[in-house]
């Protein structure tokens, strides 16, 4: 015995045609309806997985970028510190060779 078959999808979380060949399939005979509602059922399942999958690519991408910002500032900073030293080790052989 197969297992029921779902009626309620969330609109929320399917596209738009996805969900309007659902509801065409619903029109559908008995027979016809029972051979291409799982099939539909399972497009659903992957367009669902498929997005989750691309929100945690752009949430790796995001943090991605913002690891790449905090490591430019910290090079700046870490720039402008050996600058800082330079200049202070250039003043201290002037002074030394005086």
């Amino acid at each position: 015995m197969s297992k029921p078959i779902s009626t309620e999808w969330r609109k929320d979380q399917m596209p738009e045609e996805l969900l309007e060949l659902r509801n065409h399939l619903g029109a559908l005979p008995l027979h016809w309806r029972e051979k291409l509602v799982p099939l539909c059922e399972r497009v659903g399942q992957f367009s669902r997985l498929q997005g989750k999958l691309v929100k945690i690519a752009q949430d790796a991408v995001d943090q991605l970028q913002l690891d790449v910002k905090y490591l430019l500032f910290d090079l700046e900073a870490t720039r402008r510190e050996r600058d800082e030293l330079r200049q202070i080790l250039d003043e201290l052989e002037e002074n030394e060779e005086r």
